[in-house]
């Protein structure tokens, strides 16, 4: 009993002078400054990033190396769900699109096509940066003489960066994928 009485006292002693420093008035006090985030993206900007993401994938899926490589910044980084980090420049990027191409033609892979999902991309600003573009989309299986084949969906963020007066994408990261049943 006699160390309970003990332990109590300590702690008692303790706390009253360790908050007891804390409850100083003599302690500068730091102003709570708070800014709110960026505005919403106006109708016009999310306009102007769904032609970018249009024509984006335009490229991707159509082999047009250069219109791709217009829309890509030298800095670009991909995060795959599947595949992990699948680039960390645009030059990288743009290897692995012209392999994917060389593929496609010999045959080695099949064409597809990717469809934004209608109502599911959101446009965020990031002020002194760019924009973030999330949504969800399918891709499809091209084969001669077939329908297109749905093969999965999955979501995406991208990071558009205003660079030299261009939205240039900047980041991406691709993930949830799903396979078609």
């Amino acid at each position: 009993m006699l160390r309970v009485i003990a332990s109590i006292l300590c702690f008692s002693l303790y706390a009253s002078s360790a908050w007891g420093a804390e409850a100083r008035t003599d302690a500068p006090v730091a102003r709570i400054n708070l800014t709110p985030g960026a505005a919403p993206a106006s109708p016009e900007l999310v306009a102007e990033l769904a032609e970018h993401d249009r024509r984006l994938f335009d490229a991707v899926f159509g082999c047009k190396l250069d219109a791709l490589a217009a829309l890509v910044a030298d800095d670009f980084e991909f995060v795959h769900d599947k595949h992990g980090l699948t680039a960390d420049s645009g030059a990288k990027f743009m290897d692995g699109m012209r392999a994917n191409c060389a593929a496609q033609a010999t045959g080695d892979n099949f064409r597809a096509r990717r469809e934004l999902v209608e109502g599911s991309m959101s446009v965020h600003v990031l002020n002194h940066y760019g924009a973030m573009q999330m949504g969800e989309h399918r891709f499809f299986a091209l084969q001669p003489g077939q329908s297109d084949r749905l093969t999965e969906t999955g979501h995406f963020i991208n990071l558009w960066r205003r660079i030299d007066g261009a939205w240039k994408l900047s980041r991406v990261i691709s993930y949830d994928h799903r396979l078609a049943e």
